[in-house]
């Protein structure tokens, strides 16, 4: 099989135009490509992390909200490479972005904290 990298990372939206200032003007990814999708009444938003990760933002009209609390099974975060967490975790305070104290990895004695998406998808950002 040779798998050689993760290509995308696909997220469900009912807000789009939320989503898309969040994760374009909150978090910095650029955007690649925006298309409307008429036959599915829905968008698709290709963003770059850093030119190398992309994720890919969708919006349906008929989507389902999909469980995260307590723990479900399923992907259960996504989390994002960061120099400084503390400095991290202050910009998005800043920026109105409720998050959770940071804490240290027993295993790493990384920094990370928690936060979530204007969905509710819980969102790490995890010191390198």
């Amino acid at each position: 099989m040779n798998i050689k990298a993760i290509h995308h990372i696909a997220i469900l939206t009912d807000d789009y135009e939320r989503s898309k200032q969040f994760y374009t003007e909150v978090l910095g990814f650029s955007i690649i490509r925006e298309t409307y999708r008429k036959e599915r009444d829905s968008y698709k938003l290709d963003l770059s992390i850093a030119g190398k990760y992309q994720v890919e933002l969708f919006s349906f009209p008929d989507y389902r909200e999909r469980g995260s609390y307590p723990e479900a099974k399923g992907l259960r975060h996504l989390a994002f490479a960061v120099g400084d967490v503390d400095a991290a975790a202050a910009e998005l305070h800043a920026r109105g972005v409720p998050v959770e104290p940071v804490r240290i990895d027993h295993l790493t004695q990384k920094k990370f904290v928690f936060f979530t998406d204007p969905n509710g998808q819980p969102l790490e950002l995890y010191e390198e």
